[in-house]
């Protein structure tokens, strides 16, 4: 594939690195010019622009990754699909559940696949978690446990991210989107929504902690946690079932190796039979996403990871956010 993306910060960077030798960069572009050179110098041939419509526009693209701040998320890759052009959002996808519609009408109306920016869900412990999950060895799930964290920086309060006009939310929205798609991966749909957000430590508009009690129509729960006054960075996501457990903790490099733990009940109960593998190395999940996304193009697949549940999790997050608002009258 000929890729195009737009927005050239840290996240661009790792969706550009994910190509590989597979696919190409063709066109890059950034407000930043310098970001966007800094691209283009690892990839020969690529064009750079400030205007993002040019890589949109751009005749050689045929795919176009959207690593933008939150609010042009939409915006751009709306463009893109209007072009007929596949697109790679980055999640949220959009700031809140209203803004992502017009997205997913113009979607459906152009019948152009967009996948969004979950790469979590490709990251290998998930991947044999989930097929642990499918061979129904757990039993009937009971309930999940899910924390996501990290402590900031020096300045954080003052990044893009704490500007509630461009990012649309806090922590909740930045890495706990995350935590609910997982979530919904394993358990289906949440139609009982509680929780609360709150601001405890950095001096900013947006939330730097939320807290999420999930419920499914048959009372199983996603007891969510995400914060950004963690200190030292943490991932850990537990799936309960009847006949045992599934642990995934770390995601590489700062947040440690990433292990995956299954603990399997034995019939006597007591301590459970334990299995544990862990991944070292660079993290993959970025390029598994994106070829998973061009094998779905190319095989007219349905994707997983894609603007419903985007708008799904939006909802979830909207809900709180009402619902904390409220409680604060």
């Amino acid at each position: 594939m000929k890729v195009g993306i737009v927005g050239c910060g840290l996240v661009g960077h790792k969706r550009s690195q994910a190509l590989g030798k597979q696919h190409q960069l063709v066109a890059a572009a950034d407000v930043h010019l310098g970001r966007a050179e800094r691209m283009a110098s690892q990839h020969s041939g690529c064009e750079i622009f400030e205007d993002w419509r040019k890589v949109v526009d751009h005749p050689a693209t045929e795919v176009i990754i959207v690593a933008t701040t939150n609010d042009m998320l939409s915006e751009v890759a709306i463009a893109a699909v209007k072009r007929r052009k596949p697109v790679l959002v980055e999640k949220p996808a959009a700031r809140n559940a209203l803004e992502i519609e017009p997205l997913i009408q113009a979607a459906t109306a152009n019948s152009v696949p967009v996948k969004v920016g979950f790469n979590h869900r490709f990251h290998p412990a998930f991947i044999k978690a989930r097929q642990i999950w499918e061979t129904g060895e757990l039993g009937e799930l009971m309930y999940i446990r899910g924390r996501y964290g990290h402590g900031g920086r020096i300045g954080y309060e003052n990044e893009w991210r704490a500007d509630p006009k461009i990012a649309g939310g806090g922590e909740l929205l930045d890495q706990g989107v995350h935590l609910i798609d997982l979530s919904r991966w394993f358990a289906g749909e949440f139609p009982d929504v509680s929780g609360h957000v709150d601001t405890y430590f950095w001096k900013m508009p947006v939330e730097d902690n939320g807290f999420m009690l999930l419920k499914t129509d048959r009372n199983q729960v996603a007891l969510l946690h995400v914060s950004c006054t963690e200190w030292k960075n943490l991932f850990s996501f537990e799936i309960f079932g009847r006949n045992g457990k599934l642990q995934i903790d770390g995601l590489g490099g700062s947040y440690g190796t990433e292990r995956l733990t299954y603990f399997r009940m034995l019939p006597e109960m007591g301590p459970p039979e334990t299995t544990s593998w862990e991944f070292p190395g660079v993290d993959q999940s970025w390029a598994l996403e994106f070829n998973y996304f061009v094998d779905c193009i190319e095989h007219g697949r349905p994707i997983q990871g894609n603007l419903k549940d985007a708008r799904a999790a939006l909802e979830i997050i909207v809900t709180l956010y009402q619902s904390t608002q409220q409680s604060h009258k």
